[in-house]
């Protein structure tokens, strides 16, 4: 703990900042890429390091200082668009007047 936030031993590169909540204690919040590149650079492959997160670090509640972690914009899927043959694709792509 560093002023009154949990941290993670060994992932001080891997934290995003602080997020702060209405009502409640600051947490530790991580970047969920970073954490995983680290796993895989201990050795881990991609899945080991996925399902060792689950388990062990985003799985671990430790009440109500345990540590997020953010999914930043560029690391979430592409958005799955309808295709042309779509019926709802057409309609989608309307254009606003």
């Amino acid at each position: 703990m560093r002023d009154g936030i949990m941290l993670m031993d060994g992932f001080d590169d891997c934290l995003a900042g602080v997020v702060e909540r209405f009502g409640q204690e600051p947490i530790a919040c991580y970047d969920l890429e970073k954490v995983l590149t680290q796993l895989m650079g201990d050795g881990m492959s991609r899945d080991e390091a996925e399902e060792y997160f689950e388990f062990n670090q985003i799985g671990a509640w430790m009440g109500d200082l345990t540590p997020c972690f953010l999914t930043k914009e560029e690391d979430l899927p592409a958005p799955q668009c309808p295709g042309p043959t779509d019926p709802a694709g057409s309609e989608s792509r309307r254009s606003i007047s």
